[in-house]
């Protein structure tokens, strides 16, 4: 299950300490112009090294485009590309190649395959979300095209958390920090967290809200491909999800007096005077604003003891080195983001397929 996607699709390859990972995306309307400054940002958004909470592995991750590309424009054909690995550390698990980290994927590869690349988890490492990166970069550019804008945020890392409501933030600063939170007061709370969390050889987990902006009436397809659930597929799909969640998700103790969107008549336009739906009813996008979190948990490889077994199922003691991020929520920000604009641009080239 490499493969992302109905009409267009994202194909992914390639491991952590690798030769490089790549994808390819199939199904990208011809004549898109693609601006290369713009993907090779949204790429060093999510690259490792870029701040002093993150883990220091050095890579350009430069984008190579081998394919589906003429003049700068996408022709219709699969887009094939690369990006190359330039410092791993492999050695640095050499200590675990034989033994299961705790909640990592590690066992279950095991189990499932009967063979696992332990340098850095393989193919479970959060480094093949380069190439989601990639191909939502490319989905970005066509959705500006409709005017469809998307924005992710930290807004909880351990128990220091915004308030639910996006509306109350200026989402434009959210890349002013480190830790991408549009509240610089909290943001710095979050850091500080995060760097204390390191200190101990420990990780911490929390969420991150998308807010999909300019969404048109009508996107999502009943009953099984819910634009809910196509977006919460591709949440669960990132490294370290354990939820999701849209409009007023868990708050299940309202009554639907309170909660229910009411429609009125605005200048011969439908509206809703609320948007506890999140954007999204009975499946289908209803032209207000789509939002959601993602909660992401701790990462599983800490750089302290644990108890666990090895291969041959001994009990073992294991100490995790190497480099490794505290918190995955600053770099899975652009993640969160190209997710939900494949996700976007998928359905609404699905809505465009005669009946």
């Amino acid at each position: 299950m490499n493969t992302f996607g109905t009409i267009f699709r994202l194909t992914s390859f390639g491991e952590s300490h690798g030769a490089g990972v790549g994808g390819i995306i199939d199904g990208c309307p011809a004549g898109l112009e693609l601006d290369m400054d713009f993907i090779q940002s949204e790429l060093d958004r999510r690259r490792p090294g870029q701040s002093r909470i993150t883990t220091p592995r050095k890579e350009s991750d430069k984008v190579e485009f081998l394919s589906g590309i003429f003049e700068n424009k996408t022709t219709g054909a699969p887009i094939g590309f690369l990006i190359r690995n330039e410092n791993q550390q492999s050695s640095d698990y050499d200590n675990i190649k034989e033994a299961f980290r705790p909640s990592h994927a590690d066992f279950t590869y095991q189990e499932k395959y009967g063979i696992r690349d332990y340098r850095g988890g393989g193919r479970s490492s959060a480094r093949e979300t380069i190439a989601r990166v990639v191909a939502g970069a490319v989905a970005k550019l066509y959705l500006k095209r409709l005017d469809i804008d998307i924005t992710a945020y930290t807004s909880q890392v351990g128990d220091i958390a915004l308030e639910n409501d996006y509306r109350i933030y200026d989402l434009s600063r959210t890349e002013d920090n480190f830790v991408r939170c549009p509240d610089p007061d909290m943001a710095e709370l979050m850091i500080k967290l995060i760097q204390e969390v390191r200190n101990q050889g420990d990780t911490i987990g929390g969420t991150i809200t998308c807010v999909i902006k300019g969404t048109p009436v009508g996107l999502g397809e009943p009953v099984f491909g819910k634009l809910h659930a196509s977006l919460g597929s591709a949440m669960l799909s990132i490294n370290a999800v354990k939820g999701f969640e849209y409009g007023t998700g868990f708050n299940v103790s309202a009554r639907g007096s309170e909660v229910n969107d009411v429609f009125f008549d605005d200048n011969g336009r439908v509206n809703t005077r609320t948007n506890h739906s999140g954007g999204i009813q009975a499946g289908i996008s209803n032209g207000q604003d789509i939002y959601f979190r993602v909660a992401f948990k701790p990462v599983s490889t800490i750089l302290r003891e644990q108890q666990t077994v090895d291969v041959h199922g001994n009990d073992t003691v294991i100490k995790a080195r190497g480099r490794h991020d505290p918190c995955v929520l600053p770099r899975a920000v652009p993640i969160v983001e190209a997710m939900a604009a494949i996700t976007l641009l998928d359905a609404y080239l699905l809505s465009k397929v005669e009946r």
